[in-house]
């Protein structure tokens, strides 16, 4: 990770009641989504992800360590909720510096 920079990914969902609201069908996806983080996270990709409960609707974060925003777009773009056509989309925003607890 010492070559990577880092990036705050921030999944849109389709409607701000998103979390409360969904179907069975966008449960599954969100399931696949999560499956694929997961994964992010054990190959050290991802450094952190999860929902976020804002009072203004909700979304998901993610903090990507990545060489580069291409990097980070490929990820975004091999996401089950972006393949999944279903109105979801990101914010990608990188972030100059990142300090975490060791």
């Amino acid at each position: 990770m010492s070559d990577s920079q880092f990036f705050l990914c921030r999944l849109i969902p389709p409607r701000p009641n998103f979390a409360t609201t969904m179907s069975a069908d966008e449960r599954e996806i969100m399931q696949a989504h999560v499956g694929c983080w997961n994964g992010q996270l054990q190959l050290g990709n991802a450094i952190a992800f999860g929902p976020v409960a804002d009072p203004r609707g909700d979304w998901g974060v993610g903090i990507v360590a990545a060489p580069d925003e291409r990097t980070v777009q490929g990820l975004r773009d091999a996401d089950p909720t972006i393949l999944s056509r279903r109105g979801f989309r990101y914010e990608i925003l990188p972030m100059p510096s990142l300090m975490t607890r060791s």
